[in-house]
């Protein structure tokens, strides 16, 4: 394991740096752009870049709380509306009137209370579900109903960073609990390596917005499995704009060590297996080269190779030539002995045919010699 970095390692003039730019970035675009009826305050959003995706034991629906200087959300002073779930089933022992009094008289600063009931029913078509979304800052839900949630409320609430946030009604201290996530910053760790987090608005000041950022990068190193050692990156983002790197971890050199040094042996191991296959060819094709002499070749001339073949060891001055050619001259050879008997057999059957219509011949010639002295005898007597 990697050892874990220090604190100091991101360094706040950097952070500085990249605020800077995304400011100065919105300001120009801002120029350029029609203006809005509406003033929209944007999110200063920190990019977290893991090296290993979470084991599936981690919780992806309830968020990490990172306490920052400066809350993104004050609804005392900036009128920030929020919304409360709450769990109105037999078993949880809830009532909206109840909850009503109890925001009432303890000043919890929740704008809109919401039946789980009422959730099932009335926001089921996608239209409900996006004016919901779209029309409060921050979502809580009582913590029985979080594993509910992510189906009925749909995926427009997970893209824009809107996921209720569990709170325990069962406990007297919901000021408290909503208070804390107010000045948090939620950490909701994904299926995959990256997750994103709102760390400041446009609205802040330069120095607070910076703070933010450190504050919680600082606060996501504590949180993270292997802490330091799980981290790969952090990049500061606007919505629309790049991601400007802020902390890049180092190379883990032995990992790369090893993949080379295995690299190394299955090349070697493929280079082996080449010059292998290369022998059993040469083996299988190869012609010897045989030296040879007019005269016979004695068998103490006769010697093996390295590799078990049959050599014969001849003077320099002598005359060499390739068995190749010997071969070839034995082939002629033997076509030139085949070819004369061939021709042999066929002369011996011509005179075989010869001699036997020679014999009938003179069979025949005697039969009609013998038939004409017959006609004349005949032909005396008469």
């Amino acid at each position: 394991m990697a050892a874990p970095a220090p604190l100091s390692t991101v360094s706040p003039k950097t952070v500085d740096k990249a605020v800077n730019a995304l400011l100065k970035w919105r300001t120009a675009k801002s120029e350029t752009q029609k203006p809005q009826l509406l003033e929209h305050d944007e999110f200063v959003y920190l990019i977290l870049t893991l090296k290993k995706i979470p084991q599936k034991g981690v919780s992806r629906i309830n968020a990490h709380k990172i306490s920052l200087p400066n809350p993104l959300l004050n609804p005392q002073n900036d009128n920030s509306e929020l919304c409360l779930i709450i769990d109105d089933r037999p078993k949880s022992g809830l009532t909206k009137d109840a909850c009503r009094k109890k925001i009432q008289n303890d000043n919890i600063p929740i704008s809109k209370i919401i039946k789980l009931s009422k959730l099932k029913t009335d926001y089921r078509p996608f239209e409900a579900k996006r004016k919901l979304c779209d029309s409060y800052d921050m979502f809580f839900a009582d913590k029985r109903v979080i594993p509910l949630l992510p189906k009925m409320l749909g995926k427009q609430f997970f893209k824009k960073k809107k996921i209720p946030v569990a709170v325990d009604l069962k406990h007297k201290n919901w000021k408290e609990q909503i208070e804390k996530t107010c000045g948090s910053a939620l950490l909701f760790l994904r299926t995959g390596t990256c997750s994103v987090v709102k760390v400041g608005k446009i609205s802040m000041g330069r120095e607070e917005i910076v703070n933010n950022v450190v504050a919680a990068i600082n606060g996501i190193a504590e949180i993270v499995p292997r802490k330091w050692g799980g981290i790969r990156s952090f990049h500061l983002k606007l919505l629309n704009s790049l991601a400007l790197p802020v902390y890049q971890a180092l190379p883990d050199f032995k990992l790369k060590i090893e993949g080379v040094k295995e690299e190394e042996k299955k090349t070697e191991e493929f280079e082996e297996e080449m010059v292998k296959e290369e022998k059993v060819k040469k083996k299988k094709g190869r012609i010897h080269e045989i030296r040879y002499m007019d005269n016979n070749v004695n068998d103490d001339d006769i010697e093996l190779d390295s590799e078990g073949d049959v050599g014969i060891d001849y003077d320099d001055n002598e005359g060499k030539t390739s068995s190749a050619e010997v071969e070839v001259k034995k082939r002629k050879k033997g076509d030139k002995e085949k070819n004369e008997k061939k021709t042999k057999v066929k002369k011996g059957d011509g005179v075989k045919q010869k001699k036997n219509v020679e014999k009938t011949k003179k069979e025949h010639g005697i039969k009609q010699n013998k038939h004409k002295k017959g006609q004349l005898a005949s032909a005396e007597l008469k």
